[in-house]
């Protein structure tokens, strides 16, 4: 078969072996009986003699002019772009780092296609963005990229998924649908990452309605914990709640507060367990109502339509016992997080706040928090770079402190200064330079500790949703799928795709591109369809063009570039032993040889990986 034989030849398995493709660093000097202080310096005269041996050069500017809609947003693009230049600049100096080369133009646009809507770009695409003047074709593609379509669909699967997980009743199914279609409204505004989140918090009415919002009391209903026992309803509410108080700390504070659940933070000196279960009485006056469906699916109680309201005749007195490790029985009434160390204690819940007034002045409180804006921008700046200046990036504390604090207060406070607004933020992120930085590192940035200053770009194994978006792109599956027949296709691939167990704290074992994934992908009846369709992507690709056009588009179609000089011989050569007078009856068909070259490029290391 020319599959196997092209993917043991292609030159598409060198994507992993790239990120070690330097010279060897110098070693470093025996350590002998010298201080730390005298290693340090012995160390760092080292190393910078290294660098200037190595021929490891700063690389040349970048040469990009900013487009924004007007001299307003012309003028904090700029600065904003100016800030995380020179901080991420400085920290490399400081640490004795030459960046990566700067990425190429076919590099950018699926880089910023796969993190921006999702998918990798069309060739279509590539040829206007490379239309477009050099200075100002990838300022001009992220904007194009923030106002299309798919923008606020990509990240409406991204924000349900983190609000959900991808596993279990709300995982999956129409509750999370419904979420997602509210959350594609959100962001098709353009709306205020506080907007979104006081929605989330202060939600209430029925599941399904996404027109007036009531879609968004899917996040509070997935989370509500197990039943308080009949008997104690009335003083302690309908549900215990505490799923929701760990996902809503570590989704909009970046704070681990279940490790304040029964006993004090251990890496934050500063959280109590008093002030998880603080925290937790907000809560204590949601009444979910569940609408049993007339059959169960034999594993799991299905519901219909479910309604989230709030009860002022429960829990009345706002408080919540719990139980000290050496047995003894507390009680905590609503009180936020501190502000900071100095603190012991947050801001309280006014003792006349009862029902939905309750979970208002929590959001109060949140967005108010100094936390609140470090956190979303610390996790979108992981979106975007493969992990944030803290990570994990829900995990802020005492000892996990950031790679660059200064960088990160500064987006921080102009975040929220421009009102929270998200396409703001990606565009100061995806116009920077360690955004347009190569994934290929030099000596001098290899290991994994230089990831956390971003003087390289760090590769990310596609979603299971970006990959599917990818293959629907690369194969042309659109024109031949209804949008019902998409979806299932859609629902089918991800089942496939996905391994998640999650538990009711979030976490996850995420999808990173599994041995399953892969004989999924290469052996799948469905990918074998798409390629081998009379009008699909490899059908197009070669209709009226030569042989060296042909293979140059299913490498712009699968890869976003075009093949490199060495990749195209090998391909030329490959083809030329498939003569048809040798028996070879299979590749009579001369479409035959351009399918299996895009199911190799298909199943490659470089199309899977978003680098």
């Amino acid at each position: 078969m020319l599959r196997s034989l092209l993917v043991g030849v292609l030159f598409l398995g060198g994507l992993l072996a790239a990120m070690s493709r330097h010279e060897a660093t110098s070693a470093a000097p025996p350590a002998g009986e010298r201080s730390p202080t005298e290693r340090g310096k012995e160390e760092g005269k080292a190393k910078d003699k290294a660098i200037k041996e190595s021929a490891v050069k700063w690389p040349e500017p970048l040469k990009l002019t900013l487009v924004a809609k007007n001299d307003e947003e012309l003028s904090s693009l700029a600065e904003m772009v100016s800030i995380i230049n020179k901080r991420s600049e400085a920290k490399w100096k400081e640490n004795q780092i030459v960046p990566s080369r700067y990425a190429d133009d076919y590099e950018f646009i699926r880089r910023a296609s796969l993190d921006i809507i999702g998918r990798i770009a069309k060739p279509e695409e590539i040829r206007l963005f490379l239309k477009d003047p050099k200075e100002t074709r990838r300022a001009k593609l992220i904007n194009r990229l923030l106002e299309s379509d798919e923008y606020p669909k990509h990240w409406a699967d991204l924000w349900a998924n983190w609000l959900l997980g991808r596993s279990g009743v709300f995982g999956r199914g129409k509750y999370h649908e419904w979420l997602a279609t509210w959350l594609e409204d959100q962001f098709s505004q353009n709306k205020s990452y506080s907007s979104l989140v006081k929605s989330l918090l202060t939600a209430s009415g029925e599941n399904d309605d996404t027109d007036k919002g009531g879609a968004a009391v899917n996040f509070i209903l997935a989370h509500v914990g197990e039943n308080v026992p009949p008997a104690h309803r009335t003083e302690e509410g309908y549900f215990q709640m505490v799923p929701l108080t760990s996902r809503i700390t570590r989704l909009f504070l970046g704070t681990q507060v279940q490790c304040a659940q029964c006993h004090d933070h251990p890496f934050y000196s500063n959280i109590k367990q008093e002030h998880f279960w603080g925290v937790n009485a907000f809560l204590r006056q949601v009444k979910p109502s569940f609408q049993r469906a007339p059959q169960m699916d034999g594993r799991m109680m299905t519901y219909n339509k479910l309604t989230l309201t709030d009860d002022a005749n429960v829990a009345r007195g706002s408080l919540v016992y719990y139980e000290k490790r050496n047995g003894v029985i507390l009680t905590a009434r609503p009180e936020f997080l501190p502000s900071n160390s100095e603190e012991k204690h947050g801001a309280a819940l006014p003792a006349d706040a009862q029902g939905r007034q309750r979970r208002e002045m929590l959001a109060e409180f949140i967005l108010n928090h100094p936390q609140f804006p470090k956190a979303i921008v610390n996790r979108i700046w992981g979106v975007f770079f493969g992990r944030g200046f803290v990570n994990p990036i829900d995990d802020f504390n005492d000892q996990n402190q950031p790679s660059n604090p200064e960088l990160l207060d500064d987006l921080a406070a102009r975040f929220k200064h421009y009102n929270y607004d998200f396409k703001k933020l990606i565009r100061w992120i995806c116009n920077s330079n360690p955004y347009n930085l190569s994934y290929v590192a030099n000596r001098t940035n290899d290991k994994p500790e230089h990831e956390a200053l971003f003087s390289r770009m760090v590769m990310k194994a596609m979603s299971p949703e970006q990959l599917f978006e990818s293959i629907v792109t690369a194969a042309k599956l659109e024109a031949a799928e209804s949008k019902d027949g998409k979806k299932r296709l859609r629902d089918q691939w991800l089942g496939a795709l996905i391994t998640n167990f999650g538990d009711d704290e979030g976490n996850e074992v995420n999808f990173n591109g599994t041995v399953v994934q892969a004989l999924m992908m290469m052996n799948g009846k469905d990918i074998n369809d798409a390629i081998t369709r009379p009008n699909g992507a490899v059908a197009l690709a070669i209709r009226n063009r030569t042989e060296a056009a042909a293979i140059h588009e299913l490498y712009l179609t699968a890869l976003n570039r075009p093949p490199t000089p060495k990749e195209y011989r090998t391909i030329v050569s490959q083809f030329r032993l498939l003569d048809p007078h040798i028996g070879l009856n299979d590749y009579r068909n001369p479409r035959r040889r351009y399918e299996d070259l895009f199911w190799a490029l298909l199943n490659s290391n470089e199309f899977i990986l978003n680098h």
